[in-house]
């Protein structure tokens, strides 16, 4: 049983090789993007929540080595959440908070494993009309954000637990690729 899941995990890790040029392409976008004084914005649901929240964290406190800080947020406050849900709906928590809060070069990251998830669609469209560059990191087949999101990062799996052990790995590669260019 452990060996099977063990391989399950490597297997999937192993398919991101397929996936270095779009990562690449990420990358790059929010470097420069934190060069030129912008902030990254994330967002996700459930498992996806906490990694945005992790995503944030590195971000703003560090990875690996001592550096200044980055601006990163994750739109994950519980009582702004609770009052747009209450006062509009669920599925406009993040894209209230994108309007609020992203300007012309900032970067929204959208988490979602299936890609299908309407409060992250709907963040990700209001970005889009502000100006902001967006980033998807997905799984399955990327849903319907791999045709909205700027650059769509898809982990090609149809098993949810592996898809979030893909995205935390990618998220700290992005992290280390960070902090190495700075």
């Amino acid at each position: 049983m452990f060996e099977t899941f063990l391989e399950e995990h490597i297997s999937v890790i192993k398919d991101l090789l397929s996936l270095e040029d779009k990562i690449a392409i990420a990358i790059n976008t929010i470097i420069e993007s934190l060069k030129n004084g912008n902030k990254i914005i994330i967002m996700g649901n459930g498992g996806s929540a906490s990694d945005s929240l992790h995503f944030a964290g590195e971000i703003v406190g560090r990875y690996k080595r001592e550096r200044k800080g980055y601006p990163a947020i994750s739109l994950l406050e519980p009582s702004i959440i609770t009052a747009i849900a209450n006062d509009y709906s669920y599925e406009e928590v993040f894209s209230r908070q994108v309007e609020a809060l992203a300007e012309p070069g900032d970067i929204v990251f959208g988490i979602s494993t299936s890609g299908n998830s309407k409060n992250v669609i709907n963040g990700i469209k209001k970005a889009k009309e502000i100006g902001a560059t967006t980033i998807g990191l997905l799984g399955k087949d990327g849903g319907q954000l791999s045709n909205i999101v700027d650059i769509p990062i898809i982990v090609p799996s149809d098993n949810t637990p592996r898809i979030q052990e893909a995205h935390i790995f990618i998220i700290h590669y992005i992290c280390e690729k960070i902090e190495e260019s700075f």
